[in-house]
């Protein structure tokens, strides 16, 4: 496509929220298979939870479209715009979360992205190297009010989880992932995916991608579950499975397998599945599906 519109945009934002749910088998997660460890939600409930947010995401990126003066001025008014996607995504699932972080991370990819194009003039497909500047504008946008939230955090009376992962871990979840401008999009999945879908197709692409990201990901969701044995055990196990780099058939099986095992032990690498509808995005901003 020579050029896109903002509506082919949000279009493609809402279509990697559906993607993601539909891939399987996802080992724990919701898929087109089965709910995974979830017992509130299944694939019905994140599709009405996807096209709840197709206004906000319009408003994230008009947002960044629109925007001149410092970057940390348009993570505030992200903030703001996301505040309301999230009050509309629990009114669509009935006070289910199913996509807070994804919107927390689709908020701050769009504001950027609408900027960078406003900024730039690109209108087309992004090179590797203009997704990288996108990552980066969030690094500047929010890297410092996110530090400054984590050093003031002993004064908060209500902690949120991932806070409190903070206060007794140090992990710094998905707003860490943003002040470094997606590190792990940047550094791993990204160049991951473009190799992948070149040996793979699409499908088996995106699978082993999520494997790899259960392998190195901080992910909260599993931890909340299951404590950080649990999720240091799922990084082995999946490290495992990603260097023996299995044959397709061998692959699926073991992916059947280790969804049915995580279905038992109640865990669900939802961090990873948010990460994971991200590279979605990228790759259809540059033209690899």
């Amino acid at each position: 496509m020579d050029s896109f519109t903002d509506a082919h945009i949000v279009t493609m934002a809402v279509k990697s929220l559906l993607y993601e749910v539909s891939l399987s088998p996802k080992p724990g997660l919701v898929d087109r298979f089965n709910t995974g460890a979830h017992h509130d939600m299944d694939l019905t409930l994140f599709i009405d939870s996807s096209l709840s947010l197709i206004p906000y995401f319009e408003a994230y990126l008009e947002a960044g479209n629109r925007h001149h003066g410092p970057l940390p001025l348009l993570f505030d008014r992200a903030r703001v715009i996301g505040v309301d996607a999230e009050k509309g995504m629990f009114e669509a699932t009935n006070g289910t979360n199913t996509h807070k972080g994804a919107n927390f991370s689709f908020a701050l990819v769009l504001v950027a992205l609408g900027y960078y194009r406003g900024q730039t003039e690109k209108r087309g497909l992004l090179t590797a190297t203009d997704s990288q500047k996108v990552l980066t504008l969030i690094k500047e946008m929010c890297h410092d009010c996110v530090m400054a939230d984590f050093a003031s955090i002993d004064q908060t009376k209500k902690l949120s989880y991932g806070e409190k992962l903070y206060c007794e871990y140090g992990l710094t979840g998905i707003r860490g992932e943003a002040a470094s401008g997606y590190q792990t999009l940047q550094d791993l999945l990204l160049p991951a995916l473009r190799g992948y879908i070149t040996q793979f197709g699409q499908e088996e692409a995106f699978l082993r991608a999520l494997v790899l990201l259960m392998s190195e990901v901080e992910d909260g969701n599993i931890i909340h579950r299951g404590g950080i044995k649990a999720w240091e055990t799922i990084k082995e196990e999946c490290l495992t499975v990603t260097v023996q780099n299995l044959a397709t058939e061998e692959f699926y099986q073991w992916l059947t397998d280790y969804d049915q095992e995580l279905i038992k032990r109640h865990l669900s690498p939802g961090g990873s599945a948010d990460l994971l509808a991200l590279g979605y995005f990228f790759m259809q901003l540059e033209g690899l599906i």
